[in-house]
């Protein structure tokens, strides 16, 4: 019997897990049940934005646990106010939702998008996608996503997407030529999922302008992307652009489900009473980690930190592996980085943590770096040293 079926028989299998059984943490290090030790390169995927075991977060919801975890979306939840309010001062946007996951926010923003259009007297809106994309795994989310391999077996997908290539802005032109149901742009400034393919600031600022002379919604997923790993709070940010809807998740609450939709002046309206809710979005205890998360962040300058040491790995990387043969690509911005090679990777995965080291191999081929914003100089050169040595063997 393998670990796996040993340690969860249980539970579906829906994941191709590594068998590590992680126990506990402390700053960017994780240690499993057997009380081994590895550098966390990939924070929950994006999530721990302050490591683990926070000196100050911890306390605060450990404060919170004990006045009150949930109440409902009946009544007032105060933190949601504060949080709220300071996302949009650090959007430069209108109002919040607030939900879960990254998923919701997602599902949340096509609805908006749908609604926006049946507002305007379209009766069958539609929504410009991209290829590469990966929106979640609902169905509306799984049909904007564009990964056929995660499609497959869940038809008929929702209709209703017009799917584009990345940095093209001439073949969005030519695929909405004359439509007259286009409601919104929906995309991912940093493509995750997808293998880390950044959009390029001036398709940004031409598609942003473009939303604007068509009175489309410019609808920007920041799940992953989002909450200072490229150095700025948004990564749209960098293009000097301002969305009119921003979901946003995974960092946000440094590991306590929080998710977002963050919505500008031409979609602060649209959603009314009865329109769109949630159970367990907003409540008091995913509030106090988004304000706090927050609250650490600017106190210890994160963002900073972020694009400081993202800049030294990135650096760094490409140093030891930028030359060799096999090695595609090295991309990203701050704390988000991928190293594409030539071939699929995925048994680097587990090479990796044999050695120490967690990581991620996504769109088969780019090795995915997403580690706590608190990552420092030092910690990010033990992580090129562990990793460059695997990939000259996996190349040679």
């Amino acid at each position: 019997m393998s670990f796996i079926e040993a340690a969860s028989p249980h539970v579906m299998n829906t994941y191709g897990r590594v068998p590590i059984a992680l126990s506990h943490g402390q700053g960017v290090r994780v240690w499993d049940v057997n009380g081994k030790q590895y550098l966390d390169a990939l924070g929950g995927i994006a999530v721990n934005t302050l490591g683990h075991n926070h000196p100050r977060l911890v306390p605060a919801l450990q404060d919170q646990l004990a006045k009150i975890i949930h109440s409902s979306n009946y009544y007032h939840v105060p933190n949601q106010e504060v949080l709220a309010k300071k996302l949009t001062e650090l959007s430069g946007m209108t109002n919040v939702f607030f939900c879960c996951t990254g998923l919701e926010a997602n599902e949340g923003a096509l609805k908006l998008a749908r609604k926006f259009g049946h507002d305007k007297g379209i009766e069958r809106p539609e929504i410009v996608v991209y290829e590469k994309a990966f929106h979640g795994r609902s169905i509306a989310t799984l049909s904007a996503t564009g990964n056929e391999k995660v499609q497959k077996g869940f038809g008929p997908l929702v209709e209703g997407f017009i799917r584009v290539p990345q940095n093209d802005i001439e073949a969005l032109k030519a695929a909405t030529e004359g439509n007259k149901n286009i409601s919104a742009v929906f995309f991912e400034t940093i493509q995750g999922e997808g293998g880390v393919n950044p959009m390029r600031i001036e398709y940004l600022q031409q598609v942003r302008e473009l939303c604007d002379q068509r009175d489309w919604l410019l609808m920007i997923d920041e799940v992953q992307c989002g909450m200072g790993r490229t150095g700025k709070w948004f990564a749209h940010q960098w293009a000097n652009i301002v969305p009119d809807v921003m979901p946003l998740a995974k960092g946000l609450g440094s590991g306590v489900p929080v998710g977002a939709i963050v919505a500008g002046p031409k979609a602060a309206n649209i959603f009314g009473p009865g329109n769109h809710g949630t159970t367990f979005g907003g409540n008091p205890l995913a509030m106090r980690a988004g304000v706090e998360t927050i609250r650490i962040m600017e106190e210890d300058g994160l963002l900073e930190n972020a694009a400081r040491v993202g800049a030294h790995l990135k650096g760094a990387l490409a140093r030891e592996l930028g030359a060799l043969p096999g090695v595609v690509e090295i991309r990203g911005q701050g704390l988000m980085i991928g190293v594409e090679l030539a071939k699929p990777c995925g048994v680097l995965t587990q090479q990796a943590a044999d050695a120490g080291l967690l990581i991620s191999v996504t769109a088969d081929s780019v090795i995915r770096l997403v580690p706590p914003l608190i990552l420092t100089e030092a910690e990010a050169d033990e992580i090129v040293a562990i990793l460059a040595p695997l990939v000259k063997a996996f190349l040679a």
